[in-house]
């Protein structure tokens, strides 16, 4: 087994257990958690890690688990990696916080020219850091309200934009995301996404556009649109690639209407999908694209990079925050983008999705519950069925990730319905590895059938 270097001693990347999952350290203080954490903070794994690189976690019992989440896809280039870490460590030698508004840095100014370099389009670009998704998502809509001086937002069936009141509002799914927050902000409005697997009959990407503008159009007018927020994949909303044709449809009509085009590729961008942002796969051109999570290897940073022209239109003092674009933060966003470079994590990304799929149709091929295969580079996923081969079975889904769990691999399950398992390996994760987490994912659909 290879092994990986996390910052200290290689980790050898091979599963192991030494205990029953969770053991009984990781009980002791996961009861301590309960007393201390507030009860509306969820876990799906209740191991407390001590220490993680490469595709893999050891947690305090000296379990070693095959890591499938990423952290919800933000360790792209590894847990800890060593040109990371070693930023972050002269960064923190140097000095850990000014505020960009008050004293600027070049660290800041140097993560806006790569992303001025890296996302879609050759066009002058411009950049905001933040510290969350979340909060991109919402100054991504600031912005383009301002540009516009429109005030309607149009989000998609399925989607996920944050638990911040308007990104709450955006958001589609209710439980547990909006249950009780309410009221939320207006002004919002919903159109029907492309979703293959659920479509009645064959919609191709184009008719699916044209439904959605037909709606828009009806009912809230493309005069009063601000700006059309979408993700080029859905993350939270079930890993839902939308039928070729979908997205660049969406971009013409907006471009024709004088209405901002955001691409949430805060789960897509660098390099998870193959390539270093979802929209690059069918050549689409957003006006605003905001990122988060893959950014910085696991420190909090996120961005609004658009048209130099439309991030222009605020006024001074308009944009910002306290710790928005942090030193540290920004000394690991170059570390991780220079591995990304460096290490082509998109080509590795393709490599990863390839040997998933090619598993998984096997898996399927033995467990017709598995009702579609989805997804693009190291960015899986497959939705559970019942035997009618349409109904959302979301108990399935859990025990087939609570059995992997317990076997010493980390699954997250999502989608509107509960009913689909993701996998988002690290890019960096050794092939062997990932194809021994597709071997416990096959028994857990044989050991639960």
């Amino acid at each position: 087994m290879s092994e990986a270097i996390f910052g200290g001693p290689a980790l050898p990347q091979q599963r192991h257990l030494a205990t029953e999952i969770p053991g009984p350290v990781s009980r002791e203080r996961f009861a301590r958690r309960q007393r201390l954490v507030a009860g509306g903070v969820g876990t799906t794994l209740p191991v407390f890690v001590e220490a993680a690189g490469g595709g893999v976690l050891r947690d305090v019992d000296g379990n070693v688990l095959i890591d499938l989440a990423s952290g919800i896809a933000v360790t792209g280039v590894g847990n800890a990696a060593p040109e990371v870490a070693e930023r972050v460590a002269a960064q923190v030698r140097a000095f850990t916080h000014t505020c960009f508004m008050v004293t600027p840095y070049d660290g800041y100014v140097d993560v806006c020219e790569r992303l001025a370099e890296l996302t879609p389009g050759d066009h002058a670009k411009k950049s905001v850091l933040l510290n969350s998704g979340a909060e991109a998502v919402e100054n991504a809509v600031k912005i383009a309200r301002v540009h516009t001086g429109r005030n309607a937002v149009v989000v998609f069936d399925h989607a996920y934009h944050g638990r911040t009141n308007l990104t709450m509002a955006m958001t589609a799914k209710n439980m547990p995301y909006k249950q009780g927050f309410g009221p939320f902000a207006g002004e919002i409005y919903r159109a029907p996404n492309s979703y293959p697997f659920r479509e009645v009959g064959e919609v191709s990407g184009a008719e699916a556009a044209e439904r959605a503008i037909d709606q828009i159009e009806k009912q809230v007018g493309a005069a009063n649109v601000a700006c059309v927020v979408i993700e080029p994949i859905l993350g939270e909303g079930g890993f839902v690639v939308p039928a070729e044709g979908f997205l660049p449809r969406l971009a013409a009509w907006a471009r024709d209407n004088g209405v901002v085009f955001v691409a949430d590729e805060i789960q897509t961008g660098f390099c998870r999908t193959g390539d270093w942002f979802a929209c690059d796969h069918e050549g689409v051109v957003p006006d605003l694209i905001t990122t988060a999570k893959g950014i910085a290897g696991g420190l909090p940073l996120a961005s609004v990079t658009g048209r130099a022209d439309i991030m222009d239109a605020v006024h001074v003092g308009g944009l910002g925050g306290t710790y928005g674009g942090n030193p540290i933060a920004c000394a690991a966003a170059l570390g991780a983008m220079e591995i990304m470079r460096k290490q082509d994590l998109n080509s590795a990304a393709r490599r990863l999705g390839q040997l998933m799929l090619s598993r998984l149709r096997e898996i399927a091929a033995a467990h017709p519950t598995i009702g579609d295969i989805r997804g693009r580079g190291a960015m899986i996923a497959i939705e559970l069925v019942g035997a009618d081969g349409r109904t959302p079975d979301a108990a399935r889904a859990a025990t087939v990730s609570t059995y992997c769990h317990s076997r010493g691999v980390v699954t997250l399950t999502c989608g509107t319905y509960g009913n689909v398992l993701r996998f988002l390996p690290p890019l960096v994760i050794p092939e062997d590895l990932l194809t021994e987490a597709m071997e416990v994912l096959g028994d857990a659909f044989t050991a639960t059938a």
